[in-house]
């Protein structure tokens, strides 16, 4: 599974060959959600408010890169990390 980015304990990454609707997944301690890349609607699982809101901020600036790897990863498994939201 692809790590896409990393940043204040958040990880993000797709799997190959994952289902659609195109999608990330979110890991942060013990919590885990898939967020669609389109709407950015949490479609999965919980995290807290605040990690929530990162996350959509991050994926705001990155969505057209978001659904470039996602097309990527299912086509030829490859992607591309991410900048993430702060270093």
């Amino acid at each position: 599974m692809p790590e896409i980015s990393r940043f204040l304990g958040i990880i993000i990454y797709m799997h190959f060959n994952d289902h659609n609707p195109p999608h990330f997944h979110v890991q942060y301690n013990d919590y885990k959600a898939i967020i669609e890349i389109e709407s950015l609607k949490l479609l999965e699982g919980k995290l807290p408010s605040r990690v929530l809101g990162l996350i959509t901020e991050w994926a705001i600036l990155n969505q057209k890169q978001l659904s470039d790897n996602w097309e990527s990863i299912r086509d030829i498994g490859k992607f591309n990390k991410i900048k993430p939201l702060v270093s």
